[in-house]
């Protein structure tokens, strides 16, 4: 497989149609493998008065100031993590939020990892996705090119894009910065 190419990160609206259909892999410390096909992203950038840079760098957001095809994790709700992937050229603050995937590799660990057994909701929501990869603080900064948490181009993408507006924000809730593979049935919400 094929490690991403970040120069497709640069805009964060068009890098999140590109990672539509990608494989994230992540290895575990005790050694398993699992991996998902990403189904549903947001992207977000530092005009946006939705993005966690709106109001600049800060220590929180650093990584989305990075360089693109970097992990940017934030916690949310008090409870959950959420995992994106940064975007934009250095200095840039812009990011994407990777919303939904669907299981391929691992579903027992998943499934473990989240304590259901129901295949549709191990990853259709971002905290579900974070929970089920064991994804973490820890990563913060991470580059996706390597292990233990990688993303590698699709064999194919032969799969339509639908484009909407962004779920649970409360502002630029008109931009049309969603994305999802249609018909998929491991998209969060329709």
């Amino acid at each position: 497989m094929k490690l991403i190419n970040t120069t497709k990160l640069i805009d964060a609206k068009e890098g999140a149609k590109y990672l539509l259909g990608c494989i994230l892999k992540r290895t575990l410390v005790d050694g398993p493998v699992v991996s998902v096909r990403i189904v549903e992203t947001e992207s977000y950038h530092q005009e946006d008065p939705a993005s966690h840079t709106f109001h600049g760098q800060s220590p929180r957001n650093s990584a989305m100031f990075g360089k693109p095809g970097h992990a940017y994790i934030y916690f949310t709700y008090g409870m959950h993590w959420c995992f994106n992937v940064t975007a934009g050229s250095v200095g840039y603050g812009a990011g994407i939020l990777i919303r939904a995937a669907e299981p391929l590799e691992g579903t027992d660990v998943m499934a473990q990892n989240r304590k259901i057994e129901d295949i549709h909701q191990l990853t259709n929501g971002p905290a579900k996705l974070a929970q089920a990869l064991l994804i973490d603080k820890t990563l913060y900064g991470h580059d996706l090119k390597n292990p233990p948490l990688q993303i590698f181009e699709p064999e194919n993408r032969n799969f339509k894009v639908v484009s909407t507006t962004r779920i649970g924000i409360s502002k630029a809730v008109d931009e049309i910065a969603r994305f999802y593979i249609e018909g998929n049935p491991f998209v969060s919400k329709k």
